[in-house]
């Protein structure tokens, strides 16, 4: 393992996700998942989230329409809280939707829209 690149990845990790939950799931791994979490905190946070020549608003956009266009939406859900962070605003999250129903169908753009309803709920509490 690189430990700088997991560093870096734990420090992007933290900034999208937040901390308490970045920090949560680092501390419930396991013999089935440790060397994975690890893995995958190196390779998508540390060397895909951080090269910095996408910026970090433009890496949640993108990462917004393909996780939807895979259908994943609990990891949906996380990366909408985290395009929020990155600032993206509600009315480019609702243009996002748009595409997405365009290219991924309409049904995923409803089940989109349902989740970020829910996030944007969560927000206002």
């Amino acid at each position: 393992m690189d430990e700088k690149l997991f560093e870096k990845g734990m420090e992007k990790r933290k900034k999208v996700l937040g901390k308490d939950y970045t920090e949560n799931v680092m501390a419930n791994t396991d013999d089935l998942n440790d060397t994975f979490q690890k893995a995958m905190t190196e390779w998508c946070w540390g060397f895909g989230w951080g090269d910095e020549t996408i910026n970090m608003k433009t890496r949640s956009m993108m990462n917004l329409t393909m996780i939807a266009a895979l259908g994943k939406m609990h990891e949906w859900e996380l990366h909408c809280n985290g395009a929020l962070k990155n600032g993206v605003s509600k009315e480019e999250i609702r243009s996002i939707l748009h595409v997405i129903g365009i290219y991924c169908g309409v049904p995923q753009a409803m089940e989109c829209f349902r989740v970020a309803k829910k996030v944007f709920d969560e927000k206002k509490a």
